[in-house]
C-alpha cells in the first residue's frame, strides 16, 4: 500500500529528501502528466515565479495540472504541507561552507545572502517560511549549518542558537518587503512607492515640528535596498556576545 500524503510528510521530517532544485513544468504538447509531488511543488514553483505568492492556492496547482484539487490531496496534506515543501528546496539550494573561525562572519553572511536570493527569486514566497516546520531535514540542514558557523566563531551556544532564529526572521522579512515593494512598482497606478528624490521633497516640505527628521533627511533616505541588508546583518553578527574578533 503507497503511504499516505501524512505518512510522507512525517518521512520528510525524519529523512533526507531530493536536494534538486526547483524547475518550472514544461509543456507536455497535451498530454497530461502523471500528478506527482514533485509535479505539484515545480507547477507551484513557475505560479510564484510568474505571479507572486499570493497567487498561490490549492485550486491554481490544480487547474495548471488540468486536474482538481482533490486529485492533489493525494499526494500533499494541504496548503501548509506544500509550503514546507517549497522552502525545503529552496534551502536544499544553499551551500553551506566548511566552517571557518578565520572566516565566520563572511561565512554567515554568505548563508543569509544565499537564503536572500532564493526568496526574492520567487517574490513574496518568504511568507512561507515564517511557518514553516523547523524540524523539515532541508530546513534544519541550514540551521545546522549556520549553528556550526557560528560556533566556530566563538559564540555560545544559546547566543548561537536565538542569533540564527534572528538572522533567519530578517531574512525573511526583508525578502518579503522587497517583494512588495517590487510588485507595487510594477503596478503604474499605485503612488505608494515613491522614489528617494520625492521622499527628500516630502521631508523637506514637514513642518518644523520634525527638525531632525528634516534635517538628516539625506542621511534616512541613503543606500541601496542592498547596502541596508548588509548593514544590518553586520550590525547583528558583530553585536552577538563572545564573538572572535579577529574574524
Amino acid at each position: 500500500m503507497s503511504p499516505t500524503p501524512q505518512q510522507r510528510r512525517a518521512a520528510r521530517h525524519q529523512l533526507a529528501t531530493d536536494p534538486a532544485a526547483p524547475t518550472a513544468r514544461r509543456g507536455s504538447g497535451g498530454r497530461k502528466k502523471p500528478i506527482t509531488v514533485e509535479a505539484i511543488v515545480s507547477t507551484a514553483f513557475a505560479i510564484v515565479e510568474k505571479e507572486g505568492y499570493d497567487a498561490l492556492t490549492m485550486r491554481r496547482v490544480a487547474t495548471e495540472l488540468e486536474t482538481g484539487p482533490s486529485s492533489l490531496y493525494a499526494h500533499v496534506v494541504n496548503k501548509e504541507d506544500l509550503d514546507e515543501l517549497l522552502i525545503g528546496r529552496l534551502c536544499a539550494r544553499i551551500e553551506l561552507p566548511e566552517p571557518d573561525p578565520a572566516r565566520w562572519r563572511q561565512q554567515i553572511t554568505g548563508v543569509c545572502a544565499q537564503l536572500r536570493d532564493q526568496y526574492l527569486r520567487y517574490p513574496g514566497i518568504s511568507r512561507a517560511a515564517f511557518a514553516a516546520a523547523p524540524s523539515h531535514l532541508d530546513t534544519l540542514r541550514v540551521s545546522e549549518g549556520m549553528l556550526a558557523i557560528l560556533l566556530a566563531g566563538g559564540i555560545d551556544p544559546q547566543v548561537a542558537a536565538w542569533a540564527i532564529d534572528s538572522l533567519q526572521l530578517y531574512v525573511n522579512a526583508y525578502s518579503l518587503e522587497v517583494s512588495l515593494a517590487n510588485k507595487r512598482l510594477s503596478r503604474s497606478d499605485d503612488t505608494w512607492v515613491v522614489g528617494r528624490e520625492e521622499l527628500l521633497r516630502r521631508f523637506a516640505a514637514l513642518p518644523d515640528t520634525f527638525p531632525r527628521t528634516k534635517r538628516y533627511a539625506a542621511e534616512l533616505t541613503a543606500g541601496t535596498v542592498q547596502d541596508r541588508f548588509d548593514f544590518t546583518i553586520g550590525l547583528m553578527i558583530d553585536g552577538l556576545p563572545g564573538a572572535r574578533r579577529d574574524a
